[in-house]
């Protein structure tokens, strides 16, 4: 059933502009961690952005108050964004990746379930490995998680670099970082072929046969999601292929795995604005209305989605999606107000079940 519904963050709050860039994960003890981006100014992604996070402690029910978890003027004056998790329940971590600037990356990590986290580490260094190949000028992770791998423990998240010198965001690349020693160290995997221009905010999952896919927001203009695979999450990165049922306005989608085969099944969860009609939003002709916020749902490995459930059906975007010890799914996401037009006056929290999620209508996108 769907079981809560409610606003974690919402605008000109806690004296910032903006929420934006949703991200939630359950860490090993259980207790849910909701940040964003804390947007000053304009709300643009490139003011002043702090990040900012919530626990809750009985699966997403009730939320303890937002505090400030990094501020931006400890690494100078410009945003703080793409935050990004990957949770190591075999070891009791939860790995912290994200950005400064578009052009600074740093980690950290808590042990305590999100209670307190380690002082921020550079990796800036990993990215300055891809110059050789591609000569960024804008660096971006995830979003809005990595995973660590079942049976090697390596930890791995996807990219996105751009060449821009300016605050635009293309032409871009994706590719993705990986860690062999439990986040001590970060290396830097293969880019995915550029057979497709603009391939950014990159949702990951492992596989039963332990290969990994990538499921890819696409700017090229053709309003369908882009898929990629490998069998080490690192190289040999298959040529990008259109997966016909997933819809593209032109937007960050997340992908998260529900359950594993031994579990009783393998499920596997995608969601984003399931729309590609529209005005043309942001001024370009590959961009369509942010809206129709829908979860779907896979028992073939991706291969197709057996079913799907609206979230939203007005204004929304970005989203992100955890599953807790009970197998109950969070899922956070940008909502707007159907009399602003926006997109981002909230982030809201729907909790469901699979039974609520299985009740709808096949999917035949």
């Amino acid at each position: 059933m769907l079981i809560q519904r409610q606003d974690l963050f919402s605008r000109d709050t806690g004296g910032y502009t903006m929420y934006r860039i949703p991200g939630i994960c359950v860490s090993p003890g259980g207790v849910a961690l909701a940040h964003a981006e804390a947007r000053y100014g304009r709300g643009g992604d490139w003011d002043k952005i702090d990040i900012v996070m919530r626990r809750s402690v009985d699966q997403g029910a009730t939320w303890d108050e937002p505090r400030r978890l990094l501020d931006h003027r400890d690494f100078g004056d410009g945003p703080l964004h793409n935050f990004n998790t990957i949770v190591d329940s075999s070891k009791g971590i939860v790995h912290i990746l994200f950005c400064f600037g578009y052009a600074r990356a740093f980690t950290m990590h808590s042990l305590d379930d999100g209670a307190t986290f380690s002082a921020p580490r550079e990796i800036t260094a990993t990215f300055e490995d891809f110059r050789h190949e591609y000569d960024w000028g804008v660096l971006a992770i995830g979003l809005p998680n990595g995973i660590r791998l079942r049976r090697s423990g390596r930890l791995i998240i996807p990219v996105w670099l751009s060449t821009s010198r300016t605050s635009a965001h293309r032409p871009n690349r994706c590719a993705t970082i990986y860690s062999d020693d439990d986040g001590a160290t970060w290396q830097r995997g293969e880019m995915i072929p550029d057979t497709v221009p603009n391939l950014n905010e990159t949702g990951i999952v492992e596989l039963e046969d332990g290969s990994m896919l990538l499921n890819m927001r696409n700017g090229s203009g053709v309003q369908r999601r882009l898929i990629s695979r490998s069998r080490d999450g690192i190289s040999g990165w298959s040529i990008p292929q259109l997966d016909p049922q997933l819809l593209e306005p032109t937007c960050q989608g997340t992908l998260f795995r529900h359950s594993w085969a031994e579990e009783g099944a393998s499920r596997i969860l995608f969601c984003n604005p399931d729309n590609i009609y529209g005005e043309d939003a942001k001024g370009s002709s590959i961009f369509r209305t942010r809206k129709n916020l829908t979860v779907k749902l896979s028992l073939d490995e991706c291969q197709s989605w057996a079913f799907a459930k609206i979230i939203e059906p007005g204004y929304a975007g970005y989203s992100a999606l955890a599953v807790c010890p009970d197998k109950t799914v969070l899922c956070l996401f940008e909502r707007g107000d159907a009399s602003s037009g926006n997109t981002d006056d909230h982030l809201t929290l729907t909790r469901f079940d699979l039974e609520w999620l299985m009740q709808g209508a096949a999917n035949n996108a």
